[in-house]
C-alpha cells in the first residue's frame, strides 16, 4: 500500500508554491514514497536507552579562565589610526 500518491504531491508542491512539471510528479511520488519508507524503517529501532543528541560526535568548547590583564597599549592603537584627535580616533562626517 502506498503512502503517497501523486495528488498528495501535487497539493504539497501548491501549498509550498512549488511549479512542479506534469512529467516530474510521478518522479517525485516515488522519491517521497522511498523517504517516507526508510523514515518508518527508523521508527521501528528502540531508541529507548539513547539520550538525545544534537551532533553524532560531542563537540566541548575550551575556554581558558577569564584573568583581568593590565595592559599600555592605548598609544599604540591610537598611533595605528589613519587620523587622530588626542585621545580619540578622526573619523570623516557621514551625512
Amino acid at each position: 500500500m502506498k503512502q503517497i500518491n501523486s495528488e498528495d504531491v501535487r497539493k504539497v508542491a501548491k501549498l509550498a508554491r512549488l511549479d512542479l512539471p506534469d512529467e516530474k510528479i510521478e518522479t517525485y511520488t516515488n522519491q517521497l514514497e522511498k523517504i517516507l519508507s526508510y523514515v518508518a524503517q527508523l521508527e521501528k529501532i528502540d531508541t529507548s536507552g539513547v539520550s538525545p543528541t544534537t551532533r553524532a560526535v560531542e563537540v566541548v568548547n575550551v575556554c581558558r579562565d577569564d584573568v583581568i590583564q593590565e595592559t599600555n597599549t592605548r598609544e599604540e592603537l591610537l598611533d595605528l589610526a589613519p587620523q587622530r584627535e588626542k585621545d580619540f580616533f578622526r573619523v570623516p562626517k557621514i551625512l
